[in-house]
């Protein structure tokens, strides 16, 4: 088996970037060949992302990797929830709205009245978030665009479309509409009938590895290739591809994909559907090789990213690494919040926000840029410790490594606060690690590379750059005391298992469900 030559597209919620990948399972050479900046942008009421300009850019960067050689394929991952409407003739109608978008404020209400937010998750298993693509959905039913669609493509599945011109949707990103089946073979076209969605809108399913068709002939030769590559379904939703992309030997291994938003949870051969899962928000996702992600919901980077915008808009423009530097020398666990509060989801004033939160729950208020920085990066570490803790007693496993990938794994300061907070190891790298996954499905697919999930982790753990953080001695106790702190500032601790109820292995949490069938899955 000869390598293989493909392009990774990769597209986050703040930046978009394709690799020139080649391939097998004794070599892995990255070139980034392009990247750009991607992000919501205000359109009259809506926040909207700009999907001809985003596809434009991927077409630039698809040209730059074919001035390299030929490439065998294309694969192409992203964020989920968000889609575009198609009309009759496949033309898109509007931008996809954006997840932060206000649209969807009081609609999954609307859906517990109807069949009630339990009977959703036990249907779906996907945790219940305002943008998921259910509760958009129904935001929109009254929307003259809505009228007119025959189609709905979630963002990757519609650059693939115009790509190719071949209709699908990837299984992975499928997953985290609220509308898949629980065991991810299909659509669960009763429940949309029940909540007024129509259900000829969605394509038919396909899964990672899966060819969706080859590059037009005449992007193509817009491109400058001398031969149209293949086009293959990867992992697109970008957790997906990432955890693909983790290096675990371990089975026991929890992951946090950190950028502009964190997932953290495990991988789990079936889904984890109870009510303290349901409680606690933690979603059940599709992974490649039929897998489930078990995972919750952080905001992530996103709160540092808007605070260094806001602070640019007043004059004071800071690098990342200058505020990272600048909060490692600030006091450990002096200001804490709950980074997952929903004032912190719309684009705006981050530290206004912050600082508003603090001094209702009587927490010291930062006063300087490192210390707002500092406080983000510890709440985030503590609210890691939490869902990688609270991950594992859901499940009934205990993880014994976490693997921190994507943009985050640059941060020294964050993960070393990781690990101190989990009270364990933690492997950071690779950043790239969603185009590396997704890489490897695709020269699997090509016949490149033979072998499963695990195989494919240890050909990346032998060729990718990784680095160690061990826990501080004594530092579980002050995270666990940190947790208990936080615990009293939530209003909605006493209402069930939540990731604001303290969980620390010195007691506190959920009981134990380890054993229990409801734990293991349905």
């Amino acid at each position: 088996m000869s390598p293989a030559r493909v392009a990774a597209v990769d597209l986050g919620a703040s930046s978009g970037r394709v690799l020139a990948v080649t391939i097998d399972e004794h070599r892995l050479e990255l070139e980034e060949v392009a990247r750009f900046w991607n992000g919501p942008q205000r359109a009259g009421e809506r926040l909207c992302w700009d999907a001809l300009g985003l596809y434009r850019s991927m077409l630039d960067g698809l040209a730059d990797a074919a001035h390299g050689g030929t490439l065998d394929s294309v694969g192409i991952d992203g964020w989920g929830v968000d889609y575009g409407l198609l009309d009759e003739a496949g033309r898109l109608l509007s931008n996809p709205v954006c997840y932060r978008d206000a649209r969807t404020r009081g609609i999954p209400a609307m859906i517990d009245h109807l069949i009630g937010d339990g009977a959703l998750y036990r249907r779906t298993g996907i945790a219940r978030q305002a943008f998921n693509t259910v509760f958009q959905l129904l935001a929109a039913r009254e929307d003259a665009d809505y009228s007119a669609a025959r189609t709905l493509l979630l963002v990757p599945d519609l650059l693939a479309y115009w790509l190719t011109g071949v209709l699908g949707s990837e299984e992975t990103n499928a997953s985290t509409t609220g509308l898949l089946d629980l065991d991810g073979s299909d659509w669960d076209r009763s429940l949309m009938s029940l909540v007024g969605i129509d259900p000829a809108l969605f394509p038919p399913l396909r899964r990672p590895g899966d060819r969706i068709g080859v590059l037009r002939p005449d992007t193509a030769r817009e491109l400058g290739f001398g031969r149209s590559p293949q086009v293959l379904a990867v992992g697109s939703h970008d957790t997906a591809s990432a955890v693909a992309g983790t290096p675990a030997k371990d089975p026991r291994f929890a992951y946090i994909s950190a950028g502009t938003s964190s997932l953290v949870g495990v991988e789990l051969e079936r889904p984890v559907i109870s009510e303290a899962s349901r409680l606690a928000k933690f979603t059940n996702e599709r992974g490649i090789d039929s897998t489930v992600r078990f995972l919750h919901n952080v905001m992530g980077l996103w709160l540092l990213q808007q605070s260094l915008r806001t602070w640019s808009l007043s004059g004071k423009d800071l690098a990342f690494e200058e505020v990272t530097a600048a909060a490692s020398a600030e006091a450990e666990l002096r200001t804490i919040f709950d980074p997952d509060d929903p004032r912190y989801l719309a684009p705006g004033d981050m530290p206004a926000r912050i600082a508003e939160a603090c001094a209702s729950s009587a927490e010291p208020v930062p006063q300087s840029a490192a210390q707002f920085a500092r406080a983000i990066f510890d709440s985030l570490a503590l609210a890691y410790r939490r869902a990688v803790l609270l991950a594992g007693e859901l499940a009934g496993t205990q993880p014994q490594v976490v693997h921190l990938v994507g943009g985050g794994a640059r941060n020294g300061l964050l993960c070393q606060l990781t690990a101190d907070a989990c009270g364990l190891p933690v492997v950071a790298g690779p950043v790239e690690a969603a185009a590396i996954g997704n890489a490897f499905v695709q020269a699997r697919a090509l016949g490149a590379i033979d072998a499963d999930r695990w195989g494919m982790r240890q050909a990346i753990a032998r060729q990718v750059e990784l680095r160690y953080y061990e826990p501080a001695r004594g530092s579980s106790y002050r995270w666990a005391e940190a947790e208990e702190r936080l615990a009293l500032q939530a209003p909605s601790a006493a209402e069930g298992p939540s990731l604001n109820r303290p969980f620390s292995r010195r007691g506190g949490g959920l009981p134990s469900t380890q054993g229990s069938e409801e734990s293991q899955g349905s």
